[in-house]
């Protein structure tokens, strides 16, 4: 890890280096200066310059100092004034090279594979994209390029007429689940700080206290927040796909030159592993294969750690392979194949839909490459052999993950296939399951932690049996290894601290009310979630989820209000 060595705001505006607005085109309808926060339809261009509007009476709230580390940033710089008010969105203090605004981009929007144009207020397409979300800053980090992007920064022409602000609740669960997805070794974004308003609140519909509604029941004044996300790039299958559907359509003379452009900055910002001497028809079927790959490791990672991104759509699909969207998440606790904790999702967007899910997103980035290749071309031909490879690459990771999670060499479908039916008869914690499971037991009593109810003597018979022919099987795959060094392995991918929505709510309640002591103690607690940690954390986050939480609004499910 880097030695942190940037303490100074005007050594870190050194670092600067716009490379999509110096290399991709700006909308030739936009203004000079970014004052531009109406809603209105962007005809061509891969961005939009937008000046972010500042949040009133900022304070911080949070960093990641594991972040920071990372990036060779001073701890003291989150409290430098220069960088808070600029990541407040008040970039008037911004010392060169950095400019005075920032970025916002257009995509399409297919959801489970359709293609839709009615979320556009002007039902063509053309005024969908970032909306409240404006990338202000990108440069190099010991070699590595990052852009930084405010989440709630203000109105940009995609907003649709909102009001471009987050709330100080969202913020606070982005900031959180990205660097706990980090920690455990899923590919995400990153969160680098977070500034929330004294003053500024905004209106948004929620749970009164104990509600049972399916909808949220009342509207709540909630304190404004920024939060700063941090990826190589923020590339979605969505903006490949706009400009697919452009060139499709004959939209405007140089569609088909945009789209080449963004492909090829998709490739020299996210893909290294492509061999840019390669003729740029082996370029995209090296990009496709490489997507692919991320993707589907991606998706078991996922399922690997219980997340569920509740709405998968292609504008929420990070072109670089990468977990993106932080609104309508969850973690799966009771374990529920068709777990989905946003109202909105539907069953196509649940737990173990997501392999599914990924597969559509992957057809719709297929379709956009496929325009820059010749129709009955032998590349043509490849790329389609890649869009069908699809499903056999996903089940091969599913099997690989499930392998680790168990601790097995071998497939055994039917040991799984029991394992999911007994997990769901009998209503266990999935993540307290699995870590149980590590300590490869002779008994069924430690498992018998993640149950959320009694069961059945005929029900322990069951797991008595299971656990046997699995316990058996482990120790004579691995019977080169001591069980402790077994049991170890798995515990580094079965993780002991989960996200339990019941547990964040105090925090961003407690934040509303000027207290962010329960902040810091989670993002210690879940930037180690693989450590058996102290005695009172263990009673603490390590417990199945209390019956008054079951179908509360707010906690088991919610809404994308933020």
């Amino acid at each position: 890890m880097t030695t942190p060595n940037i303490n100074d705001f005007k050594d870190f505006a050194k670092l600067v280096d716009y490379s999509l607005m110096n290399n991709l085109n700006a909308d030739p309808d936009a203004t000079a200066d970014g004052i531009d926060h109406d809603p209105r339809q962007v005809f061509s261009g891969h961005f939009v310059p937008v000046a972010p509007t500042p949040i009133e009476n900022p304070e911080y709230i949070i960093h990641s100092k594991t972040f920071f580390k990372e990036l060779g940033l001073s701890d003291e710089l989150a409290f430098d004034p220069a960088f808070q008010k600029v990541f407040s969105a008040d970039l008037s203090v911004a010392p060169l090279p950095m400019h005075k605004f920032g970025w916002a981009t257009g995509y399409a929007l297919s959801i489970y594979g359709t293609e839709y144009t009615a979320q556009c207020p002007f039902r063509t397409g053309n005024g969908y994209g970032d909306g409240r979300a404006i990338s202000i800053f990108e440069g190099k980090f010991n070699n590595q390029r990052f852009e930084m992007q405010l989440k709630g920064g203000g109105p940009t022409p995609y907003c649709r007429g909102a009001d471009g602000r987050a709330v100080l609740r969202s913020s606070i669960r982005e900031f959180l689940a990205q660097e706990y997805m980090h920690a455990l070794g899923v590919p995400t974004s990153r969160s680098l700080c977070l500034y929330a308003s004294k003053t500024e609140t905004v209106a948004r519909p929620w749970y009164s206290d104990g509600s049972k509604s399916n909808d949220p029941d009342i509207m709540v004044d909630n304190p404004v927040a920024i939060t700063t996300r941090v990826a190589p790039s923020f590339l979605r299958v969505g903006q490949l796909e706009l400009f697919a559907r452009r060139t499709r359509d004959n939209a405007h003379p140089k569609a088909i030159e945009e789209l080449k452009m963004i492909v090829t900055h998709l490739i020299e910002r996210e893909y290294s592993e492509v061999d840019r001497s390669l003729p740029f028809e082996e370029q995209i079927i090296e990009l496709a294969l490489a997507f692919q790959g991320r993707l589907t490791g991606l998706i078991a990672n996922w399922l690997r750690v219980g997340y569920c991104q509740g709405n998968f759509n292609s504008d929420n699909c990070a072109a670089g392979g990468f977990t993106l969207d932080y609104g309508p998440f969850g973690f799966c606790e009771t374990f529920d194949p068709a777990f989905q904790p946003w109202t909105g999702g539907g069953r196509h967007f649940s737990f173990f839909n997501q392999p599914k899910a990924a597969e559509l997103n992957f057809e719709k980035f297929i379709s956009a490459l496929a325009p820059l290749l010749k129709e009955g071309s032998s590349a043509r031909a490849e790329l389609e052999q890649v869009c069908l490879g699809f499903e056999t690459a996903m089940h091969a990771e599913f099997e690989k993950v499930w392998r680790a999670k168990l601790g097995l060499i071998s497939n055994e479908p039917e040991l799984f296939q029991s394992l999911i039916l007994l997990m769901i008869e009998t209503k266990v914690d999935y993540t307290i399951f699995f870590r149980e499971l590590s300590n490869i037991p002779e008994n069924i009593l430690p498992l018998k932690k993640s149950f959320y109810s009694e069961v059945s003597q005929e029900s322990d018979n069951k797991w008595q049996a299971w656990l046997e022919q699995w316990r058996a099987l482990v120790l004579s795959e691995n019977s080169a290894e001591k069980s402790e060094e077994v049991s170890k392995r798995m515990k580094k991918v079965n993780p002991k601290y989960a996200w339990r929505e019941w547990l964040i709510v105090p925090a961003y309640q407690q934040a509303a009310r000027g207290d962010y002591s329960l902040i810091h103690e989670l993002q210690e607690v879940l930037s180690h979630p693989f450590d058996e940690q102290s005695k009172d954390i263990e009673e603490k986050y390590y417990r199945l989820k209390p019956k008054e939480f079951f179908k509360a609004g707010g906690v088991s499910h919610y809404s994308c209000s933020s």
